[in-house]
């Protein structure tokens, strides 16, 4: 059984290679506009390691921002949950609560595992 500290560590490193991916291969307006729909509650992010809309929107150019840095953080969860023999969906959900979670700005919306928007 793995200890806490190990865990942590894991979850630490899927994080970091999350995060590298996103930030890869979305562009800089992509992300400034994620961060601007996050200020003001469109998007947030997801226990399940992802961003989600909170609420619709119609902007086509926010939906593919976020479909190409979710899709960035997929392949980087799979290839860590690889390396580190779990699911990409356990590795995904480490992610969350290494990071994700911890870098939320006041104000800022994220999904809990049991699918409830709360505000941080």
């Amino acid at each position: 059984m793995m200890n806490f500290r190990k865990l942590f560590v894991i979850g630490a490193a899927v994080a970091a290679i999350g995060v590298a991916g996103a930030s890869m291969a979305q562009t800089n307006a992509q992300k400034s506009m994620i961060d601007e729909a996050k200020v003001e509650g469109v998007v947030g992010e997801q226990a399940d390691g992802y961003l989600g809309f909170r609420s619709g929107t119609s902007d086509s150019d926010l939906q593919e921002a976020v479909r190409v840095t979710n899709e960035a953080r997929r392949r980087a969860y799979a290839s860590r949950a690889a390396e580190t023999g779990v699911s990409t969906e356990v590795a995904a959900a480490r992610m969350f609560e290494a990071l994700l979670r911890a870098r939320l700005a006041e104000g800022e919306w994220y999904r809990n595992a049991q699918g409830q928007w709360v505000q941080n």
